[in-house]
């Protein structure tokens, strides 16, 4: 069973007051992968994330789109102005690390290791730390993988 119908099952009791119920599958995807995913957080639907969540951190109030890809050991944290706001098709690759009230728009790709505390436009593609827009693209989706 995947760690997005962990994270579904435990929304579902959240949504319906069953808190307990939620808390106990969010400790369970603590001990199982060593990812916090907390109930709160809203996550679109077709959002992957892969490697069961390995090492994934989400922020309570982080949102994150629709047909999104996380990958292993991403950081999604606020600080005193909020939480991380993901559009739609967003890809962040491994290690990445998304700190603040930031927004990021639609089918942006965000590289491995990055460090990511400004909004990023539409279709882009950021690195680096901080991370900066290096290329920006059409909004069809392009192949390749970050």
């Amino acid at each position: 069973m995947g760690i997005m119908k962990w994270y579904r099952a435990e929304r579902w009791f959240y949504v319906h007051h069953m808190t307990p119920a939620a808390f106990l599958i969010k400790c369970s995807i603590r001990i199982l992968w060593g990812g916090v995913i907390p109930y709160q957080t809203q996550i679109g639907e077709g959002t992957v994330i892969t490697y069961h969540g390995l090492g994934v951190v989400l922020n309570k109030s982080a949102v994150i789109g629709k047909n999104c890809r996380i990958r292993q050991h991403v950081t999604l944290a606020s600080n005193a102005e909020g939480a991380p706001v993901l559009g739609d098709g967003v890809e962040v690759g491994a290690g990445a690390v998304i700190v603040g009230k930031v927004h990021i728009g639609n089918n942006v790709k965000i590289g491995a290791l990055a460090f990511v505390n400004r909004d990023l436009p539409d279709n882009c593609t950021a690195v680096g730390v901080p991370a900066k827009p290096v290329k920006f693209h059409s909004s069809e989706n392009e192949s390749g993988q970050i």
